[in-house]
This record gives structure tokens, C-alpha cells and sequence, in this order.
């Protein structure tokens, strides 16, 4: 896929006000810090569009960006931050639970997770709670750059034998850069998949 144009649409924090639902949809989460604006900023090529919050685990709202005019990028609010209060936390549970659930043009949502560190129950736990209400998932993981390819590999293994204990089967999996932009054709070529795919249902049943 080519990126021709990427723009910002809108930061919400209520679903009512989200851009019409009438375009694929793919959004981006994980733990403050994962490098999750860096990742989007990298699949886009543009520096900038995605913006890290000065005060980590403040800012609650879904970004949503446009991309080629075809396709929506969402940067959704990370979690896992320390200092958040338990009111932000609620609030942020019960914002991505809507959004999450409801949103029916959302086509799979991307759970980062940072390539170097052990398996995070915060992120364990969240892809629990996406299985158990069937809302398709990828897991990429982030920094590859930061290892060798013998602790990226090792990391990537132990994080699947982890997995395993609870899954019959793996979602997708991408071990992504945004220094070296590995991954990022990868990534690109599956939402180009998934966008064909569903073009090609909408035609076949008149949609």
C-alpha cells in the first residue's frame, strides 16, 4: 500500500460524536509509552501526526485519521500509566469498552506491546477481554530495533509460549520498528487485505 495522504479528523471522547462509521476502521492501543505515536507517525510517513501527550496517561480521547481517503487510523489512549487516578481509569474502561464494542466499522484493533520486556498482565489482560467479546485483534510488537535478533526472536517465543497457556490459537503477529521501519510494509499489506476484502463483500451483496 501507498500512503498518499494522511490527515487528523477529529479527538473525541464521546461516541456520538465520532466520524461517521462509514469507512474501515483500524485502531492502534497499548501501554503508555509502548511507542505507539512513534509506530503510526513511521506507517504513515508523516513526522508529527500523532503527538505523545506531555503528561502520559492524562489525555482520554479516540484521534481518529484519515488515510488516503479510504481507511481510518485510530490512536486510542494508552493504559498501564502509574499515576493515573482511578477515576481517569473508569473513565478510560468505560470509554474503550464503548467504542470498542459498538463501533461496527472497526476492523481489527492493533494491541502494541513493547518487544524488550516480559508479558504485562495489563496487556495479557486486555486481549483476554478482546477475545471473550470476538473483537478481531493483532499483536505487534514494538522497538525491535532496541534487541538483537537473537533476544528479539527469543523475546518473541517466550511472549507466544505465554500466549499459548491461555489460547487454543495466536492472532496475527507483526514485530515492528519505527526506526528502521520494519514491519511497517507488513502491517500496511494486511489493512490493504482487510480493505479489499470487505470492498469485495460489500460488492457481492449490493452493499
Amino acid at each position: 500500500m501507498i500512503i498518499k495522504d494522511a490527515r487528523f479528523i477529529s479527538s473525541n471522547n464521546r461516541f456520538e460524536k465520532l466520524p461517521k462509521d462509514n469507512k474501515p476502521e483500524y485502531a492502534f492501543i497499548g501501554r503508555s509509552n509502548v511507542g505507539k505515536s512513534s509506530l503510526i507517525n513511521a506507517l504513515v510517513q508523516r513526522k508529527g501526526l500523532a503527538k505523545t501527550s506531555s503528561t502520559p496517561g492524562k489525555t482520554i480521547a479516540i484521534n481518529h485519521f484519515l488515510v488516503n481517503d479510504q481507511w481510518y487510523l485510530v490512536d486510542l489512549p494508552g493504559y498501564g500509566y502509574a499515576q493515573r487516578s482511578k477515576k481517569s481509569r473508569e473513565e478510560w474502561r468505560v470509554m474503550l469498552a464503548n467504542y470498542i464494542s459498538r463501533r461496527r466499522n472497526l476492523l481489527y484493533t492493533f494491541v502494541l506491546v513493547d518487544a524488550r520486556i516480559e508479558p504485562q498482565n495489563s496487556d495479557l489482560g486486555f486481549m483476554e477481554w478482546l477475545g471473550e467479546n470476538g473483537i478481531p485483534f493483532c499483536i505487534v510488537f514494538t522497538k525491535a530495533d532496541k534487541l538483537s535478533n537473537a533476544e528479539l526472536q527469543s523475546n518473541v517465543e517466550a511472549y507466544k509460549k505465554r500466549l499459548m497457556e491461555d489460547w487454543e490459537e495466536l492472532p496475527p503477529l507483526f514485530i515492528t520498528s519505527s526506526e528502521t521501519k520494519q514491519g511497517r510494509e507488513e502491517l500496511l499489506d494486511f489493512i490493504d487485505r482487510q480493505n479489499k476484502e470487505l470492498d469485495n463483500y460489500m460488492k457481492t451483496n449490493g452493499l
